[in-house]
This record gives C-alpha cells, structure tokens and sequence, in this order.
C-alpha cells in the first residue's frame, strides 16, 4: 500500500495546512492588536508599551511559521518538511511546558485554551512523526 493509499499524504497535508493558519492567525493577531494581546494572555499587570515590541517580533516568528507549513503542506518526503515538522514538534511542547510551568503567568482560560491548542496540535505533529 502506498502513502497515498494509506492517508499519510493527506494528514501531513491537513497537520500543516492547519497549522499555518493557527499559527499565521496569531501572528497577525499580535502584529495588528499587540497591546489587547498581550492583555489577554498575561492581564493587566503586564507593562504594555515596554513589550509591544517583543509582541510583534513574536507575530512575526508565528508568520514565518505559518508560511513554512503552508509551503511544505504537499511536501512529506524531503528533509526540509520533516524538519518543519519536527520544529513543530518541539514549539508545541514548548508552549505547552511554558504555560504549564506558570512561564506564562498565571493559568487563566487564554493559558488553558494554550494548553488545549498546543497539546492538541503537538499531539499531532507526533502522530504524523512517528507514522
């Protein structure tokens, strides 16, 4: 049985397809709106206009995230997709220990939807590593 046959194509297709736009979604959302960003995720407590900057930086690294994966979503055999896909991997994990760990501030429901996302998606991503 091939890869197409077997569905493989199909999920590494639809891991990265909707990993782009989850992660492009963030990333312009944190290039547009910083500020209620930030306030989302963190509250009132942190000091906005001193990480704004920070926050763009953080939706420009979530775009070229997305790009990677929407250009690498029909692309399963060479080693630049399972590389994409690896980083993905361990992003995931690192969201999800961050937020975990309280690295991220306290867990209010944006962290838990963080935690439910990235979990989610970094369960994927493993699932589609280790097939």
């Amino acid at each position: 049985m091939s890869s197409v046959e077997s569905g493989r194509p199909r999920n590494f297709a639809q891991l990265f397809m909707v990993t782009a736009a989850l992660e492009s979604g963030a990333g312009l959302a944190l290039l547009v709106a910083p500020a209620v960003a930030l306030r989302l995720l963190f509250g009132t407590a942190v000091e906005v206009s001193s990480a704004v900057g920070m926050t763009r930086l953080t939706g420009m690294a979530l775009l070229s995230l997305g790009a990677a994966c929407w250009g690498a979503r029909h692309d399963e055999r060479s080693a630049a997709s399972r590389a994409i896909l690896w980083a993905m991997l361990v992003y995931n994990a690192g969201v999800l220990a961050l937020v975990l760990l309280g690295g991220l501030g306290p867990l209010g429901l944006p962290q838990w939807a963080a935690v439910v996302l990235h979990g989610a998606m970094g369960i994927w991503c493993a699932r589609v590593v280790v097939r």
